[in-house]
């Protein structure tokens, strides 16, 4: 056993809500998240989709199938409720999504998981 801490999965992430309101039983949470380099959002869900855009760098976006894309400034992606992912920032400046979530009601934003023992990409 190690004495050491456990790294933090999401060091070198930084969430700003810039926006929220209810609707219908519906949070939409509007958010801006960076991404340092070599940075990672660790493995995780959300309860609710979000509807995101990379402003700026690139994010790789990890599913737990272990397939993978680099999403580039400007383009859109979802991701499902219940779905395993992980964000990456792999390259050398910092990586914005701007994100949307459609959430249930008093649910958390995310939730970590469990490494489904896919590769680094």
């Amino acid at each position: 056993m190690s004495d050491s801490p456990t790294p933090d999965p999401r060091s070198g992430v930084t969430d700003e809500v810039l926006a929220t309101r209810t609707i219908d039983g519906v949070d939409y949470v509007f958010t801006l998240t960076t991404l340092a380099p070599g940075a990672a959002t660790g493995w995780h869900t959300h309860p609710g989709a979000i509807y995101s855009v990379v402003h700026s760098g690139a994010l790789t976006h990890g599913l737990a199938g272990c397939s993978t894309e680099v999403i580039g400034p400007g383009e859109p992606f979802v991701d499902h409720p219940g779905e395993v992912h992980i964000g990456r920032n792999l390259g050398t400046t910092p990586t914005v999504v701007v994100g949307l979530g459609a959430l249930p009601h008093g649910a958390p934003f995310a939730t970590s998981a469990t490494d489904p023992g896919c590769a680094a990409e």
